[in-house]
Order: C-alpha cells, then structure tokens, then sequence
C-alpha cells in the first residue's frame, strides 16, 4: 500500500478500495459520500474513481463529524463548503497584503527618488517650537 504522505497532496492515486480502507470506512459508505458531494475524486481515462491523500483526510473529518460530534450529512457538506471559503479567503488576504507591500516599498522609493532626504533628517535641520506655558509666578 502506499504511504499517503510520500505523494503529492492532491495527485488522485488512491483507488476506491484503498481510499475507504485508509479513511477507515467502508467502500460503499465512501460511495455514498461522493454522490452527496462530500468529496469529489479526480478520474482515470476510463472513468474510474481516483482519490487523493486530500481526498483521505477529508473523509476521516466527514467520519469525526459524523461519528464523534453527531452532525448530520448536510451540516458536514455545510461544514466544508463554509472551510473551503475560509481557506480561499486566507489566500487572498495573503495575496493582498503581498501586494500592499510591494505597493507601500514602490511609494518609499518614489519618495526617495525625489527627496533624498526622505526617512533620514540631516543632522541640525530639526526645528524645535517653543511656546511659553503662561506667565510664571515669582518664587
């Protein structure tokens, strides 16, 4: 059998059988899953089903929901849509705040292109505002 940590995560190489086995379930049960939509399996040329360690771990979740926490195969498929949005939103923010990164590094160097002086204040041009507090009593 092959160990599903020495293959890529989402390389559909599994077949039905293995697959079950290794997400501790019975074939028809994973049958089952795939019909409802819990998990999607990639394809061989002939149409056969093909499941991925991704694939795996995602019906041992559906098996802990299910079986542990009393959920029923709606609120899993809920569950993992919901999961599956969390996780391209997360990609995203990530993807932006590379972006703004690069955009706030372009900005500093545009300054600087400009104002050499920018970020770095040459020794003794600070200006200090001096402002009396009131007028001070006598001692």
């Amino acid at each position: 059998m092959t160990d599903p940590r020495s293959v890529a995560d989402d390389a559909p190489v599994f077949v039905i059988s293995v697959a079950a086995q290794l997400a501790g379930m019975h074939a028809q049960t994973l049958r089952q899953y795939d019909r409802l939509g819990l998990v999607s399996p990639g394809r061989t040329a002939g149409g056969g089903r093909r499941y991925s360690p991704r694939d795996v771990a995602l019906l041992r979740e559906v098996q802990r929901l299910s079986q542990e926490d009393g959920v029923n195969l709606a609120g899993i498929k809920r569950i993992i849509e919901l999961e599956s949005q969390v996780e391209a939103l997360q990609d995203r923010v990530r993807e932006l705040l590379a972006e703004v990164e690069v955009a706030q590094h372009r900005a500093l160097a545009a300054e600087s292109a400009f104002r050499p002086d920018f970020g770095h204040p040459s020794p003794g041009t600070a200006l200090v505002v001096w402002r009396p507090r009131g007028p001070r009593s006598s001692r």
